[in-house]
């Protein structure tokens, strides 16, 4: 399916698709590796939460940040 034909698709059935595709991911028998970027950056946050230099903010922040 090509991407033109995907941004088609009403967003509903897209939501859909896109949580099979994950379900199937999942299913898969051999473990899939996470790139070396996002490691990278798992242990910086990582490390800010350990050392207590982590900023935490709420959903509802975040949500008024992007609007």
């Amino acid at each position: 399916m090509l991407t033109t034909e995907i941004k088609e698709m009403p967003v509903n059935e897209r939501i859909i698709s896109m949580e099979e595709i994950w379900d199937s991911l999942y299913l898969e028998e051999k473990e899939i590796e996470s790139p070396a970027w996002h490691k990278e950056i798992l242990r910086k946050r990582v490390n800010l939460i350990n050392s207590g230099k982590a900023n935490f903010i709420s959903i509802q922040e975040l949500k008024n940040a992007n609007s």
